[in-house]
């Protein structure tokens, strides 16, 4: 069972940690400054006696000089190189040697800086206690002062890679985070792109026919109230089309590719998946009067996702022909071209529209015929679509025998 004491004690230790976290990187910093300070302070004291002002008072104005190296390194190195000539120590003028290499590593900069502490370490002071004809020991010493000058700036070159690999990689970390962002926005709109076409294919189609049947039976019933009926149903099939165009510039808005381009290869399509079996059914659903022509073999070899992309040509051009060519005849052919080996060749053909007939007034909003020729220019087809001279239309499409 706990007590009083337990329930305190854990409720002080995540206050301790978040203040120990708080002070660590401060405590870090410090500590980076003070203890080659505190380092060049022992090495004054050891090298040189309290009774030697001059050697001692260069020395640990040396050493405290280090404090300032982060911020002024060229300058505490030069401060330092006095402390190495009179008092001999080593510590302060090596550090500071090494900050230059890691914070300022120009290479006219760090041979200077190597030059002066070699000189610095090779004459002794005072400087007549030289002797040139010890030819064996001034080169031990020169050696010596060599390999002195040379590991701080290589140590110091090595620690600034380092940070500069760091740096890179947290930049490449950052920029694979941001190509991930790029690709799932991609694919995002490459759907939105998908579900647009598949929207505008399949519910604006089933829609306008909708209203196409209640305008006739607003016309043909002697019913007063389903006359009202019809008319109501037709006036909601009409506002249903015009958020559906409001909503499929939204979604094409965004971009994206259809999904037969992505890759050089065709992507599963949203059930359901028609085919030119499905276009008898679709011609009978129209109410239109429609001739239609099958020119293709039953054993002729095609692409699902080509056949697919011909009954959403067919199914567009006769969504068209309900809304601009009320009472037009139509005649629809599927064959395929000469010049192309079990490709498909498709046809939508209408006449002038009847003066009699009732006009839908179903909205449009125009990407119809873009997203046919986007259909079919992603499958390395092509699509026309011109008025003929009789006043009617045309839609003919070429599509490959495989999805390009």
């Amino acid at each position: 069972m706990r007590g009083p004491g337990d329930a305190q004690g854990a409720g002080d230790i995540p206050a301790a940690a978040r203040r120990t976290g708080i002070r660590a990187p401060r405590l870090r910093r410090q500590a980076v400054l003070v203890v080659p300070a505190l380092l060049g302070i022992a090495d004054s004291f050891l090298v040189n006696d309290v009774d030697q002002p001059l050697e001692l008072g260069v020395s640990l104005f040396a050493a405290l000089a280090l404090l300032l190296r982060r911020r002024l390194p060229l300058t505490v190195f030069l401060a330092t190189l006095p402390g190495l000539y009179i008092g001999y120590i080593w510590f302060a003028p090596m550090i500071a040697l090494y900050t230059v290499a890691a914070l300022r590593p120009s290479r006219l900069r760090l041979g200077a800086c190597a030059f002066l502490l070699i000189a610095a370490h090779f004459f002794p002071y005072p400087i007549g206690d030289w002797e040139p004809t010890a030819y064996r020991e001034n080169t031990l010493v020169l050696i010596d002062a060599s390999v002195t000058s040379a590991g701080p700036i290589g140590l110091g070159l090595l620690v600034r890679t380092r940070r500069e690999l760091a740096a890179r990689v947290a930049d490449l970390t950052r920029s694979l985070e941001r190509e991930d962002r790029l690709i799932a926005d991609r694919v995002l709109a490459t759907e939105r792109a998908r579900l647009a076409r598949e929207m505008h294919d399949v519910v604006a189609h089933q829609v306008s026919l909708i209203s196409l049947q209640a305008g006739a039976l607003q016309v043909a019933s002697e019913d007063a109230g389903a006359r009202e009926g019809a008319r109501t149903i037709r006036q909601l099939s009409v506002s249903t089309l015009e958020e559906l165009r409001h909503m499929v510039g939204i979604l094409r808005a965004a971009g994206g590719r259809a999904p037969e381009e992505q890759d050089g290869a065709a992507q599963p399509a949203p059930a359901p998946q028609p085919d030119l079996a499905e276009l008898p059914r679709l011609i009978e659903m129209s109410a239109l009067d429609v001739t239609y022509e099958n020119g293709v073999e039953g054993d002729a070899p095609t692409d699902r996702t080509v056949e697919r992309a011909a009954f959403r040509t067919v199914q567009e051009a006769l969504t068209n022909v309900r809304k601009h060519a009320p009472g037009a005849q139509v005649r629809i052919r599927v064959a395929q071209p000469p010049t192309a080996e079990a490709g498909l060749l498709v046809e939508v053909r209408n006449g002038p529209p009847d003066a009699d007939a009732d006009a839908p007034q179903l909205p449009g909003g125009g990407h119809g015929l873009v997203g046919l020729r986007e259909r079919a220019q992603s499958l390395g087809g092509t699509l026309e679509a011109r008025p003929t001279p009789d006043g009617g239309f045309v839609v003919r499409a070429e599509f490959p025998p495989r999805a390009a």
